[in-house]
């Protein structure tokens, strides 16, 4: 009886398993057991404990032929610039992480940030996280691995008719 217990206690602390979920073209793993839905296109995937959520928005490039660190270049100035930005590779392409922090006027909640975006050239991608910031321990790893699950679908060539 009490090692039964004593297993509960310790999974209860173990993130829930990863599952493939796409995303229009993008593909990534998250938590099973997170709770999805979708509103004005943006995917949104929320921890049971309603501690931590991540937006998922996936578009496409409206200029073609566009390089991929030349669309990163473009989001990141449309978000502001890219002070703050980390950049790095996800999906075999250029992205960039940026993490904040926001905490209430009466300092009673503090929310934890954490902006990814990338590009490949055809399809643009944005993931944020948002987290109880006294739970970051638990969630940035979690974070780590979603963002590093990214990967962008592989599309079936189209055959042009005569």
């Amino acid at each position: 009886m009490f090692g039964s217990l004593l297993m509960a206690v310790l999974m209860a602390g173990e993130p829930a398993e990863l599952t493939k979920h796409e995303v229009k073209t993008l593909t990534l793993q998250l938590p099973s057991d997170w709770n999805q839905s979708e509103a004005d296109g943006t995917q949104r995937f929320a921890d049971p404990s309603g501690d931590a959520y991540v937006l998922v928005d996936v578009g496409a490039v409206q200029s073609a032929g566009m390089k991929p660190q030349a669309c990163v270049d473009k989001i990141l100035t449309a978000m502001g610039g890219s002070e703050g930005w980390k950049p790095l590779k996800l999906g075999k392409a250029p992205a960039a992480r940026r993490v904040d922090s926001d905490t209430t006027p009466d300092g009673a909640e503090s929310v934890r940030t954490i902006t990814y975006v990338g590009c490949d050239g055809k399809t643009t991608w944005s993931l944020v996280f948002h987290m109880d910031r006294k739970e970051r321990e638990h969630f940035d790893p979690l974070v780590e691995k979603i963002a590093g699950s990214v990967a962008y679908a592989k599309v079936a060539p189209t055959k042009k008719g005569k």
